[in-house]
């Protein structure tokens, strides 16, 4: 006989009682198993439809976050190939574009180089290594990640988050802000309250996204073409036509290796980046040490003060060549999926850093007795016994580039699409020992496309590096923006600190952003329209979604229609496992009412299946499945939400899936009974000698409730069921909705993957029901 005791602990005010199992005792002849499961836990099954606001514990990324050394240094020597491609490489034409009217005064270079040492300290190593990289959701970074973090501390989603479905799962961490921080209380309930700030966070965190992909598309042409035009300063044979034409072949190439993913592509290419940092940090320590010295002044930031004061406006304008020096300091955060924080901060500390700053210490030392080579400073400045090997690093160096901006694109899409915010494409998850490195097959190919095309549209670097300045600056600033908001609503840092900050790192990237602006014109605008049409598409798919979410929500099946449903007598049962799809979490979709209209069928065992993404970027394995009871005892009805963060895979082999809720749902029903026990079965309460009371379920009741299930399976299999909705705009709407959602949502829906693709559900297997939605 199998025994399981149960103590009734009181929670107080008359509340209803909330049951701890305690210990489950197996009888004689069968062996005893103790298993302590938390009341916490227990509390989910009667308590799925209450919004909670409170999660408390956390951990998350296990396997990058906790990592060991060994695991870190790898993972440092990846991130080179990965992360550093970009901001390595912009010594090849920071400079250029600086002066691309030539050098009027020497002094001029000691105020750049001073500009120079001073931006990639205060932006790249204290601004994202330091600071940024902290404000990671469960080890990813990225604009959508620090999205998702602040709506998991705010109700600031447009969807229903921090729902009880959540409450348990552990790296789901809120903290309230108590009574003495009424600084975060205050924006918290700001943003709360306001719907309006809820849109422009959103609007934001789009645009933030879109500019991120946009200098995906730049990133790879500036560094393939300005690494190329080396060759001009070989042999008058190469045009610029025919190395634009070079650049293209190569760009179709890196975009081809994308799908062997960030491990292989990180070990493949990190040997080349430390050979060009090596190379770079000693050439330009050898130039320092030949041509000129003193330009060690630059240290001194009163040369910035007076360059300003010599040039005035055109020091100003020439900010924008300074901000390139920049470029790729956003990959370091949007690819930290990739990596972890300590890696990151390890391989830009020990090699990035130190490299980068002597590259640009020699060229200005050459610069100083060598005015005139400012339109080829890189190339010029490299001694001619090194030429050939240097110009062969920087070609596979400024390929190499391109990596760290488009791992980066594949992450924030992958996030964005778990939270509604993109249209369904297709993730593959490229690592089995690195959570977070992933290919997205649609997004390479455009990317491909987009490149090939602004090198063929802007054959030379001088227009692109207009372009991709202001698709960088705002990537700064929205970042920047959003981290305020982390310092005051989660980090709750110290006021001064804060307007510190602002005053500085903030100060700083508006004056780069009034520089980079100037040149909207001469090729500005290229990375504002790719994002204007990225956050087009993004928003009109995020509005089909909400739209169609809070159309399902409202019109839920009731538990009471459900009864009459499933006790209907001329509805027919027939065996087998019914697994019925639906994107509603809080109940049950009207869909399945429609379903029952047409097919007056039920099987044996009926499981509402709720995929459910979470802003968070993991989900422990053991903590997917949450199950709940909706159907009286002799009708076998459940909810279950399957729960998945932006980084889960979901490629799971179907047959693994099925046997893993199965075994989960049997496990829910096993505890369920001796939880709860059932009206009509034997059931004995027994009072113990410390007043506590139990329940003792008769071993054969649980064997035939639990059967039911493989009863089902065995005599029908399981059965996939799935509603295909179309959404259209109810009678009166405005045009606009018209628009957004008839012609723009539906539009977008027949180019991208059905959810039965996105849920890797069997098409032998599967049932379709369709039915309109007018929302």
């Amino acid at each position: 006989m199998k025994v399981k005791e149960i103590e009734e602990n009181s929670r107080g005010d008359g509340e209803e009682k909330a049951r701890q199992v305690e210990e489950e005792v197996y009888g004689e002849g069968e062996g005893v198993t103790i298993k302590k499961i938390s009341s916490t836990r227990l509390l989910k099954y009667d308590e799925l439809n209450i919004e909670t606001d409170q999660i408390s514990a956390s951990h998350g990324h296990r396997s990058r976050k906790n990592a060991d050394w060994v695991t870190i240094l790898k993972l440092a020597f990846q991130s080179i190939g990965v992360v550093y491609g970009d901001l390595g490489t912009s010594p090849l034409y920071v400079f250029t574009g600086i002066f691309p009217n030539g050098i009027n005064h020497n002094d001029d270079l000691l105020g750049v180089l001073s500009l120079i040492i001073y931006s990639i300290t205060f932006l790249t190593l204290i601004k994202y290594v330091f600071i940024v990289l902290s404000a990671n959701d469960n080890g990813d970074g990225g604009t959508f990640a620090l999205y998702s973090l602040i709506c998991r501390h705010a109700k600031v989603s447009l969807t229903p988050n921090q729902q009880a479905e959540d409450k348990d799962v552990s790296n789901y961490k809120i903290d309230v802000p108590n009574g003495r921080l009424k600084r975060a209380s205050v924006v918290k309930s700001m943003l709360e309250n306001s719907q309006f700030a809820k849109h422009i966070l959103l609007f934001t965190t789009m645009l933030g996204t879109s500019m991120v992909i946009g200098d995906g598309i730049l990133t790879p042409c500036i560094s393939v073409l300005s690494a190329v035009e080396g060759m001009k300063e070989a042999t008058s044979y190469f045009t610029d036509y025919r190395i634009m034409w070079i650049s293209v072949g190569i760009l179709i190439l890196l975009f081809q290796i994308q799908r062997f993913g960030t491990e292989k592509v990180g070990y493949s290419f990190s040997p080349i980046l430390i050979i060009w940092f090596l190379f770079i940090g000693i050439i330009g320590l050898y130039n320092f040490g030949k041509y000129d010295p003193s330009v060690i002044k630059a240290v001194n930031p009163m040369y910035i003060v007076k360059y300003f004061k010599r040039n005035k406006k055109n020091a100003w304008l020439s900010l924008g060549g300074v901000f390139l020096c920049l470029t790729g300091s956003e990959a370091l955060f949007a690819d930290l999926g990739h990596f972890n924080i300590r890696s990151i901060q390890i391989s830009t500390c020990a090699i990035v850093f130190p490299s980068v700053i002597l590259a640009y210490i020699g060229q200005a030392s050459y610069l100083r007795q060598h005015n005139e080579d400012v339109s080829t400073a890189f190339y010029s400045s490299v001694p001619k016994r090194v030429y050939w090997p240097m110009f062969g690093v920087a070609v596979m160096a400024a390929i190499i580039a391109s990596q760290s901006l488009i791992s980066a694109s594949f992450s924030i899409v992958q996030q964005s699409l778990a939270l509604g915010c993109f249209p369904w494409v297709k993730v593959v998850h490229t690592s089995s020992k690195y959570e977070g490195q992933v290919y997205v097959p649609e997004i390479n190919t455009l990317l491909m496309l987009a490149c090939v095309g602004v090198t063929l549209g802007f054959k030379n670097t001088l227009t692109i590096s207009n372009a991709f300045g202001v698709a960088v600056i705002f990537v700064y600033i929205l970042t920047s923006t959003f981290l305020v908001l982390v310092m005051i609503m989660i980090w709750k840092t110290n006021i001064f600190l804060i307007i510190l900050y602002v005053l500085t790192i903030g100060l700083m990237e508006l004056l780069f952003l009034s520089s980079v602006l100037s040149k909207f014109v001469d090729g500005g605008y290229l990375p504002l329209a790719f994002a204007a049409f990225l956050v087009i598409v993004m928003y009109t798919w995020n509005y089909g979604y909400r739209k169609k979410y809070m159309y399902e929500l409202k019109n839920k099946v009731s538990m009471e229609r459900l009864k009459e449903i499933a006790t209907n007598p001329s509805i027919h049962r027939v065996p087998g496992l019914a697994l019925f799809y639906t994107e509603l979490v809080q109940g049950i979709s009207p869909i399945f009412t429609h379903y029952v209209a047409n097919v007056p069928a039920l099987h044996s065992v009926l499981v509402f299946v709720s995929m459910k993404s979470l802003p968070i970027s993991k989900i422990l394995h053991e903590e997917r499945f949450l199950f709940q009871r909706v159907g009286p005892y002799e009708l076998p009805i459940f909810r279950c939400v399957v729960r998945y963060g932006y980084t889960d895979a979901r490629e799971e082999q179907e047959y693994s899936f099925e046997e893993t809720l199965v075994d989960q749902l049997k496990q829910f029903i096993r505890e369920d009974l001796l939880m709860f026990g059932r009206p009509e079965g034997k059931i004995d309460m027994v009072s113990e000698s410390n007043g506590s009371k139990g329940i003792r379920i008769d071993e054969e009741e649980l064997q035939r409730e639990v059967g039911l299930v493989d009863d089902a399976i065995k005599n029908g299999g399981i059965v996939y069921l799935m509603g295909e909705n179309e959404v259209m705009a109810s009678k009166g709407s405005s045009f606009g909705k018209n628009l957004v959602i008839n012609y723009g949502y539906n539009w977008l829906k027949r180019f991208v993957r059905k959810p039965d693709e996105v849920f890797m559900i069997p098409r032998k297997r599967l049932l379709k029901v369709g039915m309109t939605y007018e929302v």
